[in-house]
């Protein structure tokens, strides 16, 4: 043992920024200003060899790995080598790479789950503020603290099914960013343990309505987003959160905790039902009614479900329809366009997008701040979304316009809308989130000005990634870019991909370039042309 002198006792947060912690309990006041979850304290401590301790834990984490992964029947990553290597060799090389990256997030004096937790809720809880109230499972950390007072009985109460979710997101999310396969399997045999008491929590009407049981949802729904093990590109969980959604009812939009659960549900369920043509298997009609229109994020979302009621009508409708029901389909399809041309003509002028130019002269285009800038790429999909349907609908009309015309009549058949103008706005939004590209994944700050890679606090987090990541898609699947747009889309899934950890940022970028029938691999920069 050697002597490492009186160890610091601030919290781990302030010790890794570096800064003096006034050592607050439960937690220190630098954190809450910070605007992140204090991670707590490590025990006293003098006398330490952290070396040895790491060399220990990853010899022991590999062992289990290897024990775990022969009996269990959830997919690992492993650690490849050629075969014509010897087996010594093979496993000194895979040691010291898990080694070497399980010891990049070492924080001194902790387990491997209380480093997963800190960087899970560094990445993924964001704390929203007084004027816009955008945040992204802030509520997660004390609802966390909360289940480990309570006693996990026998294993199946919303608490213990909680806090099996969260620690099993958390050692997957490390486990991505360091590439620490023992980490997987660890975080593998969480998940299992949290579906098990998720299935018993929702058999019970008490406890399925509560608050740990839907944010287990949330949780698990993450974790398969970040192992990017969707069936498809359709989540398993879709329809657990319409149940719970229509469980709950409107005791749910009562409070600010049980909104924000609302709000992560409600839009992974209307991403599917619009991007993918998925079909509720709930009526949220009653939903519409509980949005408040002069909120900007709750607008949208008025709006998309205004949208999806036109995409079912247009489903459950005959399969050959008239020009009557296409002409009103229509008209409901113009409605929608006008009420979301709208929006952004009440926001706040904090909401809005400011034109800059870059060191090269490239226009872009910054916001306040990053969430901003994820609401703007919904606002922009789901335009595109509209102009595409009514591009179709006008399609039809033209159709049956012309199976309508007489022999000799003399005017042409048109349709009832202007093409080149809905092909304008689907332009206009795709470009436009072009020009978002660089300040949404931080390589530019709101002025335009480069960022310094190394600059920590200007880095953009896993959750404002992971917001971007379907509007992204979109527009790169659907958006009409050209190819020079389409290498920027590619390129930043990639790096989300890559450099958060959100493998389906991966699946998408693929999947993207299947329906577009092009090969061309990602680059690895956004130029912001």
């Amino acid at each position: 043992m050697v002597y490492g002198g009186k160890p610091s006792t601030g919290c781990y947060l302030c010790r890794k920024r570096k800064i003096k912690c006034d050592e607050a309990r439960p937690s220190c006041r630098n954190c809450n200003v910070y605007g992140r979850p204090c991670p707590g304290y490590r025990p006293d401590a003098v006398f330490r060899n952290e070396t040895r301790k790491v060399e220990r834990l990853a010899k022991k984490d590999a062992s289990s790995s290897s024990s775990s992964s022969s009996s269990s029947s959830a997919p690992t990553s492993q650690v490849h080598t050629p075969k014509s290597q010897s087996s010594t060799v093979t496993e000194k090389q895979a040691l010291s790479s898990q080694q070497s990256a399980l010891t990049l997030h070492r924080v001194q004096d902790a387990t491997w789950e209380q480093r997963a937790l800190c960087y899970f809720f560094d990445q993924y809880t964001i704390n929203s503020d007084n004027e816009d109230g955008m945040g992204h499972l802030e509520y997660l950390p004390p609802l966390y603290a909360r289940c480990g007072e309570v006693s996990p009985g026998d294993g199946s109460s919303p608490s213990t099914c909680l806090r099996w979710a969260v620690d099993a997101t958390a050692l997957m999310t490390l486990a991505n960013a360091t590439n620490a396969p023992p980490l997987m399997v660890k975080a593998r045999q969480g998940y299992g343990k949290a579906i098990r008491s998720l299935r018993t929590a929702l058999a019970s009407p008490d406890q399925a309505v509560k608050d740990e049981t839907f944010a287990s949802v949330v949780l698990l729904s993450l974790f398969e987003d970040i192992t990017g093990e969707r069936n498809g590109l359709f989540s398993s969980h879709t329809a657990g959160f319409e149940f719970l959604m229509k469980l709950r009812g409107e005791d749910q939009l009562g409070h600010q905790r049980g909104r924000d659960m609302f709000s992560f549900a409600y839009t992974h369920t209307y991403v599917e039902i619009l991007a993918l043509g998925d079909k509720p298997r709930c009526d949220f009609a009653w939903v519409m009614g509980m949005l408040n229109e002069n909120d900007p994020i709750e607008s949208l979302m008025l709006s998309a479900t205004k949208l999806s009621q036109l995409f079912l009508s247009m489903q459950a409708g005959p399969s050959s329809p008239d020009q009557a029901t296409v002409e009103s389909w229509i008209a409901t399809g113009q409605e929608c366009d006008f009420a979301l041309s709208q929006w952004s003509l009440h926001l706040p002028d904090r909401w809005l997008p400011l034109v800059v130019y870059s060191a090269r002269g490239e226009s872009l285009l910054t916001y306040n701040r990053i969430s901003n800038a994820v609401i703007w790429g919904y606002y922009r999909a789901v335009r595109v979304m509209l102009q595409q349907l009514l591009l179709n609908l006008n399609r039809t009309l033209i159709s049956i316009n012309q199976k309508n015309q007489q022999p000799g009549d003399p005017a042409p058949v048109e349709g009832k809308l202007d093409e080149n103008t809905l092909r304008a706005v689907i332009q206009e939004m795709t470009t436009d989130t072009c020009r978002s590209l660089p300040f949404s994944i931080s390589d530019v700050d709101t002025l335009g000005r480069p960022t310094n890679p190394k600059d920590k606090s200007r880095s953009i987090r896993a959750a404002q990634g992971y917001g971007m990541l379907w509007p992204w898609w979109y527009m790169l699947s659907c958006g009409m870019p050209t190819p020079i747009q389409a290498q920027q889309i590619r390129t930043v899934l990639s790096r989300v991909g890559s450099s958060l950890g959100i493998k389906l940022a991966l699946i998408l970028a693929r999947e993207a370039e299947r329906m577009r029938g092009d090969s061309q691999p990602p680059e690895t920069t956004v130029d912001g042309s």
